[in-house]
């Protein structure tokens, strides 16, 4: 039996899903994954013929992907990928660090043992430098909403998946940076640590360092790029 392509004309998707939430889903997926880069200009029917899809959904992605930031207009081009600038990265870095401070210092007072042991596992499972660094990056933002959630804060949740889709628009991970990974992963060891010992203002801490450190291979990676 062939697998079933979805309707141009229809309005859901197979599982019944709205056709503009799974365009809109694809897209973003495409984004965080570095399909779509920042600065690519993205057209309603090349993404429209790419998922099998009418234009009308494609739209609608395009203007929830606007609302969200991770799309823009620029003139003579169209609808492009976001791109950030230097302020705008260093405000990113800024809210990382105080929010992703606060969830960890909140995991060492909620997380239960179940997730504790998830973010152990983790790490253990953190291929460090011996990864690629793509491979390492995924498993980074597994270890990171893993976090999120044994802060046990819907709000706070909710805030920093909008800054992580954000981090999306940064370009090339950090994890490229020589020594970055195997540091990355000592820092998430620790961590949990501190998260295992309800050490809330260590965590806290750590976790504040972690994303300097990562905000230090950014910059470092933006400067190897203006050189060339």
């Amino acid at each position: 039996m062939t697998r079933k392509r979805l309707a141009k004309d229809g309005h859901s998707s197979p599982a019944g899903e709205p056709r503009g939430e799974t365009a809109y889903l694809k897209l973003k997926e495409a984004i965080r994954s570095g399909e779509l880069k920042p600065g690519q200009r993205v057209r309603e029917n090349e993404m429209a013929e790419k998922l099998d899809v009418s234009r009308t959904p494609v739209r609608e992605a395009f203007r929830r992907l606007e609302a969200d930031g991770l799309l823009s207009f620029a003139p003579y081009r169209g609808m492009v990928i976001s791109e950030l600038d230097h302020q705008a990265i260093m405000e990113l870095y800024f809210m990382r660090e105080v929010l992703e401070g606060t969830a960890a210092g909140l995991a060492a007072r909620r997380a239960s043992e179940a997730e504790v042991a998830i973010l152990q596992e983790l790490v253990s499972l953190d291929p460090g430098s011996k990864g690629k660094p793509s491979s390492v990056a995924g498993h980074n933002r597994r270890y990171h909403s893993a976090l999120y959630h044994a802060a046990h804060n819907r709000y706070l949740l909710k805030t920093l998946n909008v800054l992580q889709d954000a981090m999306a628009l940064l370009g090339p991970t950090t994890m490229e940076v020589e020594g970055r990974s195997e540091e990355a992963k000592k820092e998430h060891s620790a961590i949990v640590e501190a998260i295992a010992a309800k050490d809330a203002e260590l965590a806290e801490r750590l976790m504040r360092q972690h994303i300097r450190g990562a905000q230090k291979a950014r910059l470092h990676l933006l400067a190897s790029s203006e050189v060339e």
